[in-house]
């Protein structure tokens, strides 16, 4: 028969049969080989990984953080020639905020003004050389053909204007400068469209007579400037380039030297040039299309003979007005760290070579000792980019830009960095206006 427990027999047997079954077995150990279970001698059983793929991968991103480490190199920093300037070695550019510079609110190309008053060949000429000049022109000439001829002379209306600047243009579109005016009107050689437009003669005359300015009163005005004899015409002309053509992003500022040989206070003697003398005129173009977006003809030193200071910076900060949000290109006559604070101001960037003497350069990217060819060398503000590329050994070249903020070089055999390839791409504006406007020169000899 069972035995019956009591209600405090019962608690006692159960606590006493927890016990029992939560006492610890001795631990069994195994002889078992290395070998057998496949270990890896060098195994560290104190270390414990959940994820085998993070046990292959975590010495892989310890090696290589330990080699990032090694390959930061310690800051340098550069001291300025001059001693005002301080450059380091690594880029400046914390990537704050998105720079508003190199942002263009003009829609690159012709302008809203210029197509909606175009409509066929003769309007578009006509908004580069409107009725007001053509007045103007008329009006001077006209004057000076009555103080030459007295009352034989017949005065020339607009159409006889538009006649001769055609004859001018179409011999320079046949690239006949060199050609002898008489040839062109010959019976036999010639080209019948002169003949029937005007006669020689009366070409050679008006070729002789045609001013824009009134010659009685130009000794007064030549006293404060030295381009009075076109100074209205000319800068009625060059107002309107801006009206007619928005330029692209990149712009070049640079000199165009246009051959002359008659009488001129101001033309430049240049004996390395085809055309030893030349007039010398600041042109600010549209990189792409050589479109002469703004123009300024130099005229020498100031009536009082005083040299201009700073004139490179000037002449960019006139040619470049009303220009916003894009980059200037420039050689090393113009470019200056000056320059580039005063082109952000406008928010506008600027890239362009850098003279050797410059008093912001510091002398570690000026010297060319130890250095290998093909090589570039880097300093940073936090508004300025220079650097320094050696093309081959012994030689350098400096540019400075304040569109670039890295070190980026071309993965070319070259190894150029990214600011020289922008500049060689972007320098050519002006040039490639000289070769358009020398291959279609309208000029001609004439006896005034």
């Amino acid at each position: 028969m069972s035995r019956q427990f009591t209600l405090t027999e019962a608690r006692d047997l159960i606590l006493e049969s927890d016990e029992e079954e939560i006492e610890v077995e001795p631990e069994i150990e195994e002889d078992v080989s290395e070998q057998e279970d496949n270990i890896d001698p060098d195994f560290d059983p104190d270390h414990y990984e959940t994820d085998q793929s993070t046990d292959e991968e975590a010495p892989e991103e310890e090696a290589q953080g330990e080699e990032a480490q090694e390959e930061e190199a310690p800051e340098v920093t550069f001291q300025s020639k001059g001693g005002n300037l301080l450059w380091y070695s690594s880029s400046q550019d914390r990537g704050g905020r998105a720079r508003d510079e190199n942002i263009i609110k003009m829609t690159p190309g012709p302008t809203r003004y210029a197509i909606s008053r175009v409509d066929e060949i003769k309007s578009s000429f006509q908004l580069f050389l409107p009725a007001s000049i053509e007045e103007i022109i008329l009006e001077m000439t006209n004057l000076e053909g009555k103080r030459v001829f007295g009352d034989t002379w017949r005065a020339l209306d607009q159409v006889d204007l538009q006649a001769y600047m055609g004859l001018l243009i179409l011999a320079g579109v046949y690239r006949s400068n060199n050609e002898a005016t008489y040839s062109l009107w010959d019976a036999e050689s010639g080209r019948p469209i002169f003949r029937s437009t005007m006669s020689l003669q009366q070409f050679h005359v008006l070729s002789r007579i045609i001013r824009f300015d009134n010659r009685d009163t130009r000794p007064a005005r030549w006293r404060n400037d030295k381009l009075a004899a076109i100074r209205n015409v000319w800068d009625r002309w060059v107002e309107r380039l801006p009206l007619m053509y928005n330029p692209g992003p990149e712009v070049t500022v640079d000199e165009r030297l246009v051959p002359f040989r008659g009488r001129c206070p101001f033309k430049q003697y240049m004996p390395s040039k085809p055309g030893k003398y030349r007039i010398k005129i600041w042109a600010a173009c549209d990189a792409r299309s050589s479109y002469a977006w703004n123009m300024q003809v130099y005229t020498g030193k100031p009536i009082d003979g005083r040299p201009e200071k700073n004139q490179g910076m000037r002449v960019v900060l006139d040619m470049t007005a009303g220009l916003k949000g894009h980059n200037i290109t420039c050689d090393n006559f113009f470019t200056s760290y000056a320059l580039g604070q005063e082109l952000l101001k406008r928010k506008l960037t600027m890239v362009g070579t850098m003279r050797k003497n410059k008093p912001e350069l510091p002398p570690a990217l000026v010297s060319t000792r130890g250095r290998e060819a093909l090589s570039s060398k880097f300093a940073f503000t936090d508004t300025h980019s220079l650097v320094s590329y050696v093309p081959k050994k012994g030689r350098n070249v400096i540019l400075m830009s304040t569109l670039h903020k890295d070190d980026a070089v071309s993965t070319m055999e070259d190894r150029k960095p990214h600011i020289i390839q922008d500049y060689n791409s972007n320098k050519g504006g002006v040039d490639c206006l000289d070769k358009l406007t020398g291959t279609y020169t309208c000029k001609r000899m004439t006896a005034r």
